[in-house]
């Protein structure tokens, strides 16, 4: 693609980073094919290529964002699918979160709407006001139809309510700062672990299985005292916010790995794509860009660093079979396609690939809130390809799919690891207990 950016505007390293990814697209729109909100919608402006056309008139020409720009960029759900399917690498995620930045600097939005983003940023990043909202929640559930005849946020706010769950999971002791070493007292190895915001909230059985199953195979694992990833607030183009998230990660990584670690482990992948990334975000940043470097380097999905590892199986669970679901900052945003099913493969599972796998679920971080009606309609989708299989359950990598997905199905969902954890001598997973699975 030909650019027109002025010399004065590439001395600014992001749009020079921008100008950079436009020049590689071609205009195929193999794009296209693989867009949940193309697919939806039918919209050229609702496809990646026609997002990159809005982006590059805006930051080319210099200008505020505008309605259009703004309604067709929030549609976008930054699975990645176009990454996977382009075949001119065009690194879309980051000229997408540029023009996240540029419409939160340059967009004045509606009050409603200024109040709900705020309202995620200051609560979703944070365990315990995430925790007070969702008690609020359930009290909240039988307005739910008054709450939803709002204007302008009522239908957002409804799917606030409709996504809090039913009830609180018991506490962890395990979800806390802290060193968690095998039953001997003997590590090969050591990692960390990130706790997670809004997961260690939701699911904090995740982490609990994480910690059980590494302690298992002789590796310490660390929960430093660091915060939310900055993910959260970074897909909204809240720079500010999620920097000095990031940047809290950052420092409370990089003292662990002053003290020697093998790897940064992450259950929740959406999380995982960002942390992988810090090194861009932070490259032009002399107090952090090193340190930003160390930690994406180090930093694994968890079903990355355990198919190194010789899982020693104890529990026979051939008889059930598991829908394998690849959340798109697995598949998409890391790459990540086979490890995860090898690994419940050879946990003695049966594995069944979802059709229509590369096709989001809807969830994608505060999206299934936003744009609860597109949100909606991916589930359904998805929902119906899972059935399809007629899986006992289902295993994936993100916390926000399994939210989403566990309010469309009565399938339980669990964590990949949670299966790793029970079929090498762990518990059996919590919902499948219930379930007598």
């Amino acid at each position: 693609m030909q650019t027109n950016f002025a010399p004065a505007q590439l001395a600014d390293p992001a749009m020079a980073a921008s100008e950079k990814i436009l020049r590689t697209c071609v205009h195929c729109g193999f794009c296209t094919a693989t867009c949940p909100t193309y697919l939806l919608l039918g919209d050229e402006l609702d496809s990646p290529r026609g997002r990159i056309y809005l982006i590059k008139d805006m930051l080319e020409g210099g200008k505020p964002a505008s309605q259009e720009v703004v309604k067709h960029v929030d549609r976008c759900l930054s699975c990645l699918s176009c990454m996977t399917t382009c075949p001119s690498g065009v690194h879309y995620m980051h000229l997408v979160d540029h023009a996240r930045a540029h419409i939160e600097k340059t967009y004045a939005r509606p009050t409603g709407d200024r109040f709900l983003r705020a309202l995620l940023a200051q609560v979703l990043p944070y365990p315990n006001r995430f925790r007070l909202a969702l008690v609020a929640a359930k009290l909240g559930v039988p307005f739910r139809g008054l709450v939803g005849r709002l204007p302008r946020v009522g239908n957002r706010l409804a799917a606030m309510l409709d996504l809090a769950p039913a009830e609180m999971p018991p506490r962890e002791p395990t979800n806390r700062p802290g060193r968690f070493a095998p039953a001997n007292g003997q590590a090969a190895k050591r990692v960390a672990l990130l706790r997670g915001c809004a997961q260690s909230v939701l699911r904090p059985d995740f982490n609990a299985a994480a910690i059980r199953l590494l302690n298992r195979h002789g590796i310490e694992v660390v929960h430093a005292n660091e915060g939310c990833c900055g993910a959260l607030t970074h897909h909204m183009g809240k720079e500010h916010s999620a920097h000095a998230h990031a940047k809290q990660t950052i420092d409370a990584w990089d003292a662990e790995i002053a003290k020697g670690l093998d790897a940064i482990l992450v259950t929740a992948s959406g999380c995982g794509t960002t942390i992988k990334d810090y090194g861009f975000m932070f490259r032009d940043d002399p107090a952090y860009a090193e340190k930003a470097r160390r930690v994406s380097a180090l930093a694994k999905d968890v079903t990355e660093y355990v198919a190194q590892l010789d899982l020693k199986t104890t529990t026979d669970a051939s008889d059930l079979v598991v829908a394998y679901h690849s959340a798109c900052s697995m598949q998409h945003g890391q790459g990540i396609r086979t490890e995860p099913k090898a690994l419940l493969k050879r946990a003695g599972f049966t594995v069944k690939d979802v059709p229509e796998g590369h096709i989001c679920c809807g969830s994608a971080g505060t999206y299934n809130i936003l744009q609860p009606e597109l949100a909606a309609k991916l589930r359904a989708r998805k929902v119906a390809n899972i059935e399809r299989v007629r899986p006992d359950v289902i295993a994936t990598g993100n916390i926000g799919c399994a939210t989403q997905i566990g309010k469309g199905t009565g399938i339980p969902i669990v964590h990949t690891v949670e299966l790793l954890d029970w079929a090498t001598g762990g518990p059996k997973p919590r919902v499948l207990d219930r379930r007598d699975l």
